[in-house]
């Protein structure tokens, strides 16, 4: 292998823009600013909210059901 071509590895501290946690993880930047972490993501927390746009997911589920019929 090539010597010195490898980047600096960091023990990385996250911060989450949302709910302002910090959290440390492995990574080639000295800091990490994310939007959203699996504290506050709505699949992780469970209140996960579908926002319908003019009827495309009883669209989609009617669909669903005829080719699970068929």
């Amino acid at each position: 292998m090539k010597p010195d071509i490898h980047p600096t590895y960091h023990q990385a501290q996250v911060v989450c823009g949302s709910c302002h946690i910090t959290f440390t993880i492995g990574s080639t930047q000295p800091e990490l600013r994310v939007d959203v972490c699996s504290n506050c993501h709505p699949f992780f927390t469970g209140k996960q909210t579908i926002v319908d746009t003019a009827g495309q997911v009883e669209r989609f589920q009617k669909r669903l059901e005829r080719s699970t019929r068929l």
